[in-house]
């Protein structure tokens, strides 16, 4: 009795176990940077959302007469060559650059998981085929390649949406596929084969689950390379097309009057940079939350 009341004070003294919510949490926001970007991103998603509320101006109306003002009390930004609110467009460019980021990183994480799940999964053959496929494809760096598939495709949101999102699937896909080839050797998968499982059961249910950390990390990262590679091509004249508001479109617009009229060019330009930045700074401490190895530290 004496023993078992021991062990059971021992027990009793032991720290309580920490959640995993609260461990991702603390790993997390464990850097105030982290949480700054947080908030930026909250602040452009509301931005984009409320976009109509918040302008100041119509993003689209011209007034000729009041063409390249400079930064005033009726326009803080000033207004372009046509005369149109700088401000209110930036503004109503956060909806084209999240927008752009979300759908690119939606069909390129579908389609680059797909292929390397079934790679990984399966091998021989259907591995070689597919991999030498994402070899050739992510030779060219993700930019010139969105570019040549806009100068086929055209400009338009939705081509450059199909543009970037075919360019970014072979990271996807290689990244996919080194976490099959790893989890699959696991032993519940191999249980589920030796049992019968089917093997679409298998890869997505066994499988599938545990390959994803690594790739919504990808996922956060690529948001802020895909809002980049949109302004981009939309800068070279090959991204979103006039009178839509672009980031890339305005600083391409404004570049003309950087001594005159900096602001046009500067504007939208810092926008691109800091928001790209949060997208980092968050992604970089998703990475490190989901690492198993800071996961399980007390």
């Amino acid at each position: 009795m004496t023993t078992e009341t021991n062990l059971a004070a021992s027990l009793n003294e032991l720290p309580p176990q920490k959640s995993n919510v609260s461990r991702f949490l603390r790993v997390f926001l464990a850097r105030k940077v982290v949480v700054l970007g947080l908030i930026i991103l909250i602040a452009t998603v509301l931005l984009a959302i409320f976009a109509p509320l918040i302008a100041p101006h119509d993003p689209y109306a011209q007034d000729l007469a009041k063409s390249l003002l400079q930064p005033n009390a009726t326009h803080w930004l000033g207004t372009d060559m046509l005369g149109r609110d700088v401000l209110s467009r930036i503004i109503y460019g956060s909806r084209v650059s999240l927008t752009v980021g979300l759908v690119v990183v939606i069909i390129a994480g579908a389609l680059g998981m797909a292929i390397g799940l079934v790679s990984g999964y399966f091998g021989g053959w259907i591995d070689t085929v597919f991999m030498r496929i994402m070899d050739a494809m992510i030779a060219l760096p993700m930019i010139v390649l969105a570019m040549a598939l806009g100068a086929v495709l055209g400009g338009g949101i939705v081509n450059v949406i199909v543009a970037l999102g075919l360019a970014a699937v072979p990271k996807y896909a290689r990244l996919m596929r080194g976490q099959v080839l790893s989890v699959k050797q696991s032993d519940y998968v191999i249980a589920g084969v030796l049992t019968g499982v089917s093997s679409l059961r298998n890869m997505l249910v066994h499988v599938l689950p545990n390959c994803l950390s690594p790739i919504i990390v990808l996922i956060t990262m690529n948001l802020g390379m895909a809002i980049l590679a949109e302004a981009g091509l939309s800068f070279l004249g090959l991204g979103i097309a006039p009178p839509e508001a672009s980031w890339g479109s305005m600083v391409n617009d404004g570049y003309r009057y950087l001594l005159s009229n900096p602001v046009l060019s500067l504007a939208p330009g810092v926008a691109i940079v800091i928001v790209v930045l949060a997208f980092n700074l968050v992604g970089d401490a998703l990475r490190d939350a989901l690492d198993p190895r800071l996961r399980g530290m007390d």
